[in-house]
């Protein structure tokens, strides 16, 4: 028992250790707020109280994914998650955006008098140092998961797990806002127009609706279905190919069902001679080596299907990314 509370919590550091992150420094930010009157500092509360919601919604979504097939769902509820990030995108923006640009018109249109702005120098300075821990932890994390041959932006497009880049942009986002914020304090007490501050919200609104949109993006991809990494589906055409008893592989097509689960359909052109029971004992066997090549293969289904009446498909270039019309059959070995 204590064993699986352990092995969930470094499973999830990256978003315990931001919810944890978040939570000190949101009310810490709201207490200076009230103090100072300052409207940056009000904006990046909501900020951290949007992002604490945000991390508390994906590990309920991991708890969700992880339900077992069951006759209503059978592949799984693995594409959940990708729903509780589209949620989550959807909160950055009418919340964390929405706040923050209301915010700053409010103080702009009726400014007050700025305070000391010592306690709000104090709180922005923890606050770096909570979201700079928790960034690097991101950082590091997503840093494991990338191929050294993929760049940043590549490796979070073809990523399939929500929680880990929704993470790093909500970390990149706060330090960015904090940045802003802290301008903003300093401008309106330097050039005594508390005003500027104002604009400060406006602008982590605006850096808040770009993430948001982002993110957006991204979950819809996830949520519509993404195919799996362009070497999975090498592999898998790779490994059924190299059957004497198939003369042709038609195709092979992917999409992920979770993170970390595939379903993967193939058709290929069989010998003629093959028996209905010879068939269904070789087809058994190419599943088994399928899966203990690619473990994430949750699903496969192979389809007996003749060369002539196979269809052509887009199917991605490995090395770029792209995608390019080939054909669907590979040529007669015989």
């Amino acid at each position: 028992m204590a064993e699986g509370i352990v092995a969930r919590l470094r499973g999830n550091l990256v978003l315990y250790g931001a919810l944890a992150a978040n939570l000190g420094i949101g009310v810490a930010k709201f207490v200076a707020a009230a103090l100072s009157g300052s409207s940056s500092m009000l904006t990046e509360g909501f900020h951290s109280c949007v992002d604490s919601l945000n991390q508390i919604l994906l590990l309920y979504g991991q708890k969700r994914a992880k339900r077992p097939p069951d006759k209503h769902h059978p592949f799984g509820y693995g594409r959940e998650l990708y729903f509780w990030a589209f949620i989550v995108a959807i909160l950055i923006f009418a919340i964390g955006a929405g706040v923050s640009v209301f915010e700053g018109w409010r103080h702009i249109a009726e400014p007050e008098p700025p305070s000391d702005p010592l306690l709000n120098y104090i709180v922005l300075g923890v606050s770096f140092l909570l979201e700079g821990s928790s960034w690097t932890l991101a950082v590091r994390e997503f840093a494991g998961t990338k191929r050294q041959e993929r760049g940043w932006w590549r490796s979070i497009r073809e990523s399939k797990d929500p929680a880990a880049f929704i993470v790093l942009f909500e970390d990149s986002a706060a330090i960015a806002g904090l940045a802003v914020a802290a301008l903003g304090v300093w401008a309106s007490h330097r050039f005594a127009d508390p005003r500027l501050d104002g604009i400060a919200s406006i602008v982590i609104g605006l850096i808040l609706a770009a993430v948001a949109v982002l993110l957006a993006r991204e979950a819809k991809g996830l949520l519509i279905g993404e195919r799996a990494d362009p070497e999975v589906v090498a592999t898998v055409r790779r490994i059924v190919d190299a059957q004497s008893w198939i003369t042709a592989v038609n195709h092979v097509r992917t999409i992920h069902t979770g993170p970390d689960s595939v379903f993967v359909a193939i058709s290929a052109d069989f010998v003629d001679t093959l028996t209905m029971g010879e068939g269904e004992t070789l087809i058994e066997a190419l599943e088994a080596e399928l899966r203990a090549t690619l473990p994430e293969l949750a699903s496969i289904y192979i389809r007996p299907e003749k060369r002539e009446d196979a269809t052509l498909v887009v199917e991605p270039a490995q090395d770029a990314g792209s995608s390019s019309i080939r054909s669907s059959v590979a040529p007669n070995r015989g």
